[in-house]
């Protein structure tokens, strides 16, 4: 096992993703998309160390070419967040970070808002997993590749849904008097873990809700497990469509 961190931050980066084939490689303002997330992630004080987990062996070349740390993980592995126990089988940490090789809009704020409530009184509850939530634009309040998050007053996330939630009656029937309209808050798919927390995830039973919303944070809520969700003013676009990339890049080279 290699020397302890405290906080190590992995960018999963398969190669062969479904929607966008090799979009960790496609370049982007003329830079690959994985220099971006990881050029944003290494910028993060919080981040003690960052590798990419990989099961590519063109993934690995680039990042022996640009001298970025890097893990071979096997390509069976189902998830993101299996990519990341796998690393934690070999680099030892206190906390874990969950990097989206898809977000290169990632800013090392984003990675400083998720790791704050580990480290920040007050929070009221002990964190063992934490996400992020922005504020959801007009647009893709309806969209369910925009995943949406409604939480409690503590920051306990109570559900996560490609559906519109919370599902505003009164706006729907013009019945509305007061309260004001609802909040709609995105999820931004980075996590932080405790070791313990990740060490459990693959042995959580797989139920329902995960697999109908096709999201695995829904393990850890079926299963009681708490995910504290950490607010951020800033948005990012996942690329999963070469209209993704390309919205990307444009915002990247206006920068």
């Amino acid at each position: 096992m290699n020397e302890s961190t405290q906080v190590l931050g992995v960018i999963p980066a398969r190669l062969a993703s479904t929607r966008l084939a090799r979009k960790v490689l496609r370049t982007i303002a003329g830079r690959p998309m994985l220099a971006w997330v990881f050029e944003a992630a290494s910028a993060c004080p919080q981040l003690d160390r960052v590798l990419i987990a990989t099961d590519s062996d063109e993934v690995a070349e680039l990042c022996t070419h640009h001298g970025w740390p890097f893990q071979m993980t096997s390509p069976d592995l189902p998830s993101g967040t299996d990519r990341l126990h796998a690393v934690a089988q070999l680099h030892d940490a206190a906390i874990y970070v969950n990097i989206q090789g898809d977000e290169p809009l990632l800013k090392p704020e984003h990675l400083t808002a998720l790791l704050a409530p580990f480290s920040d009184p007050p929070v009221p509850f002990e964190v063992a997993v934490s996400t992020l939530k922005v504020l959801c634009t007009p647009e893709n309040i309806p969209n369910p590749n925009a995943v949406k998050v409604v939480t409690a007053a503590d920051h306990r996330a109570l559900y996560f849904s490609r559906a519109t939630i919370p599902y505003d009656r009164d706006q729907s029937t013009g019945d509305r008097i007061a309260p004001a309209p609802a909040q709609y808050w995105k999820h931004i798919g980075l996590y932080a873990y405790r070791k313990n927390a990740l060490q459990q995830f693959p042995t959580l039973p797989h139920r329902t809700l995960e697999q109908t919303e096709r999201l695995e944070q829904l393990r850890f809520l079926e299963n009681g497990l708490s995910i504290y969700v950490a607010p951020t003013e800033f948005d990012t676009i996942g690329v999963d469509t070469e209209a993704d990339l390309q919205r990307v890049e444009k915002i990247l080279l206006s920068r």
